[in-house]
């Protein structure tokens, strides 16, 4: 071997040494990393959930006790079987007639409890009850269905404010410098916002009821969909716009015929997807008082009717799953 070869085998050795992966800089990025996650990891109580999950485990095959098992059992215990029927005293009902009876539907006599608050004491009466066998499940059918109109409206009136926001926030079809930061900045604004942040406020404004929902909803997601439609469109081939340039065309007719027949699968693709999502986040929406199925929700669960709770929750996963595989038709037609 020459001394030439073995000069070059030497340098070539050093310089796998000197370049390999594993160095003191990296070591101490890894020690920092993991000090820092270590740290996240205990404030959000990422132990606790790892400790109380094996103890869950443990319990399950006999080997001591744990909260986050019983919490499940209990939950469990109480919401099945789901609750469809619907039970009303016949006294709390306004205009009942007993000769024009909801379908189905039929009265049984049974104890009432009531408690009187003065004495601290509870009184049993007999009392008659309408009992409407699927009466409960058509409620929450209804919500449901109230449920996805808000997301419906939500997602339109965003289209509604997106859309135009979306083509002035676009490098190359927005008038000037100071339209494009004031577009760009109104979309931010409206993505900074939760859902359930502006619900508040909006009750506060319009009162309870779905109205506060459909408006948060689309005060988000205007920001979301206004930043996606603004990148398509920046994103979209120049190649067209060019031709179209050439010829004469204007701005308008350069976006109406070159760019938005590019844009628009895509654009169909973001629309479906914050439609189900608008739709996914309006069950929790009513939770602070706007409207849909969640106000029922929390109603029961504050009062621990978990069958209640259990069928509301069997009829949202219905629902998104229904929605899911509608809009993989409907994408798999129009992309």
């Amino acid at each position: 071997m020459s001394k030439g070869s073995t000069k070059q085998e030497r340098q070539s050795w050093q310089g796998w040494e000197i370049n390999r992966t594993i160095t003191p800089k990296v070591l101490f990025i890894c020690f920092v990393a993991f000090v820092f996650l270590s740290w996240s990891a205990h404030n959000t109580e990422m132990d606790k959930a790892f400790v109380e999950t094996g103890k869950a485990v443990l319990s399950i095959v006999g080997i001591g006790e744990s909260q986050v098992l019983d919490g499940a059992l209990h939950f469990g215990g109480q919401a099945f079987p789901i609750q469809i029927s619907q039970r009303t005293a016949v006294n709390r009902l306004d205009e009942f007639d007993r000769e024009n009876l909801p379908w189905l539907s039929y009265i049984e006599i049974a104890e009432d409890k009531q408690y009187d608050a003065l004495s601290e004491t509870w009184s049993v009466e007999q009392s008659e009850f309408l009992v409407e066998p699927i009466g409960y499940l058509v409620k929450v059918f209804v919500k449901m269905w109230e449920t996805i109109e808000m997301g419906f409206w939500g997602t339109f009136i965003s289209i509604m404010i997106s859309l135009p926001l979306g083509i002035l926030s676009s490098r190359n079809y927005t008038p000037n410098k100071l339209v494009y930061v004031v577009a760009r900045g109104w979309l931010s604004f409206h993505r900074a916002m939760p859902e359930l942040i502006v619900a508040l406020f909006l009750v506060l404004m319009y009162g309870f009821g779905p109205v506060a929902g459909v408006l948060a909803l689309a005060i988000h997601t205007s920001g979301v969909l206004g930043k996606f439609f603004a990148d398509e469109i920046e994103n979209a081939p120049s190649g067209a716009q060019l031709a179209l340039q050439a010829s004469g065309a204007n701005s308008m007719k350069v976006l109406r015929f070159a760019v938005i027949p590019h844009v628009l699968p895509a654009w169909i693709a973001y629309i479906q997807y914050i439609f189900e999502r608008n739709i996914r986040t309006a069950t929790v929406l009513g939770i602070v008082g706007a409207g849909g199925i969640g106000m029922e929700l929390k109603g029961r669960w504050d009062l621990f009717d978990y069958g209640h709770a259990a069928t509301i929750l069997l009829v949202i996963f219905l629902t998104v799953v229904v929605l899911e595989l509608g809009s993989q038709k409907l994408r798999n037609k129009t992309l």
